[in-house]
């Protein structure tokens, strides 16, 4: 069964606690998404708050996923650039789907949900992201249609000894 996508839910305690649930089980199965594992909710929650905090300020969006038993499935942060030469396309963060739900396709309606939520912002023509090397990742979003613009090699120290590419992915919407 699809996911049901949300593009500014309300935020409350059900929704701040499937955030954090998400990205706690995502970053201890392994997932690229800022974290380390073993991690708990405690250690994700003030990276959380950041996020609602850019969200109450407008400069951050939030795209979710719920599945059928209506727990969050799948998130997708958008960050607005406030640089007057950089507002015409939108970063996108914590790009996650619960390890759960791996394999049906889910992240690729993600994607799709978040390119087709972008081009409803007004000015925006293009959306970028990063990605961790050594995953694989740069070859699933470039499956999605995204580009391969920018590797800063060995940017990104998963543990002493363990540097890993930071990529910068892009995908135009027009």
């Amino acid at each position: 069964m699809p996911l049901t996508f949300t593009l500014d839910p309300s935020v409350d305690a059900g929704l701040r606690d499937g955030i954090l649930d998400l990205w706690t089980d995502v970053s201890n199965a392994g997932g690229a998404v800022g974290f380390v594992a073993p991690v708990t909710r405690e250690t994700i929650r003030p990276e959380l708050v950041r996020h609602f905090v850019g969200m109450a300020e407008g400069r951050t969006r939030l795209l979710t996923g719920h599945d059928e038993q209506g727990r969050v499935a799948a998130t997708a942060f958008f960050s607005f650039n406030s640089h007057r030469l950089m507002t015409h396309w939108v970063w996108l963060y914590t790009v996650m789907v619960h390890p759960r739900h791996q394999g049906r396709g889910y992240g690729r309606d993600l994607l799709a949900a978040a390119a087709d939520a972008a081009r409803g912002f007004e000015g925006i023509e293009a959306i970028r992201l990063t990605c961790r090397g050594g995953l694989g990742l740069e070859r699933f979003y470039a499956s999605c249609g995204y580009k391969e613009v920018g590797r800063a090699p060995g940017a990104i120290r998963v543990a002493p000894g363990d540097d890993r590419d930071d990529i910068t992915m892009l995908l135009p919407l027009l």
